[in-house]
């Protein structure tokens, strides 16, 4: 069943960048991330009061609350260092690496949960690097031109900044099969989703983004509140999968969020891949399922 609904994390993953990227059209994206948490929030406390599960709140022991706190500080402090890095950085140098957090997350699943490394799992984690970086879509830029003093002044920090992106989204995903161990899913889920929440909102007032919130149209809105539900659709469903299955496998699959993107890209916006593009995908598909072989 985890294995279901890890591919059901990654079905609402990709409908959420869809909706996501229609919201944010003309709306600032850490104004838009952060109205999505609010929304995930609602989302992930309604279905505890579902569960019924709010009442073992104090049986949840304090290392689970520990680790469930410390992996919504992990998902907040990647976001911050993202962003950050996108500022000063160029995008298609810092995208790379802030991607390898799903490889990390595999090396950090076999070292610190002493989850089981296999050659299929060798040869799908290659798939999946190679499959990422031929994703990405490198911008043509003529550079004969630019003095050389002018390139010198690009920030070198970025580099720190992608790095530790990627390091705390792999933890974000550690942290959280740790902490959700003994606790119910939906609940882990909604307690780590009041400090994602805190950290998103963090974001928009560094960035003094918030007096934004009120020029948001109606439509944009109704799009972010979508995408905030299929973003708590997909962290319910991650979150069971991860509290019931192996990390180095789940992280994987919801991955393939990118496959259920593209497909919807190509059937609503009418975007398409490039060949390069294209080969990718295929080797980031065959990985992942090359990680299903004998679980």
């Amino acid at each position: 069943m985890w294995v279901i609904y890890a591919f059901a994390s990654a079905i609402f993953a990709g409908a959420t960048s869809i909706l996501a990227k229609v919201g944010i059209k003309d709306v600032d994206s850490h104004v838009a991330t952060a109205i999505r948490t609010v929304v995930v929030l609602i989302f992930s406390w309604m279905m505890v009061f579902l569960v019924g599960s709010q009442w073992t709140l104090n049986e949840i022991s304090t290392k689970s609350y520990v680790f469930l706190i410390l992996s919504g500080m992990a998902t907040g402090a990647s976001w911050l260092c993202y962003f950050k890095a996108l500022q000063i950085g160029d995008v298609n140098k810092v995208v790379p690496i802030d991607k390898s957090s799903t490889i990390l997350t595999m090396i950090l699943a076999f070292i610190v949960l002493g989850e089981k490394i296999t050659i299929n799992m060798i040869i799908g984690m290659i798939g999946i690097a190679i499959g990422t970086y031929l994703m990405i879509q490198k911008k043509e830029e003529k550079l004969e031109n630019l003095d050389e003093d002018v390139k010198g002044l690009k920030n070198k920090a970025w580099l720190l900044y992608a790095s530790l992106s990627a390091v705390f989204a792999s933890l974000t995903s550690i942290l959280a099969k740790i902490g959700i161990e003994n606790v119910e899913s939906n609940l882990g889920t909604a307690i780590r989703t009041i400090v994602v929440l805190i950290m998103s909102w963090i974001i928009v007032f560094i960035t003094k983004k918030q007096h934004e919130i009120k020029n948001i149209d109606r439509r944009s809105l109704a799009f972010i509140v979508l995408s905030g539900i299929a973003t708590g659709g997909s962290w319910l469903c991650y979150y069971k999968a991860l509290q019931d299955g192996l990390a180095s496998v789940v992280v994987p699959i919801d991955k393939l969020s990118i496959l259920v993107t593209v497909g919807f890209a190509y059937i609503f916006l009418k975007e398409k891949l490039s060949k390069k593009s294209l080969i990718g995908l295929s080797l980031i598909v065959a990985g992942t399922l090359a990680l299903l072989i004998k679980i």
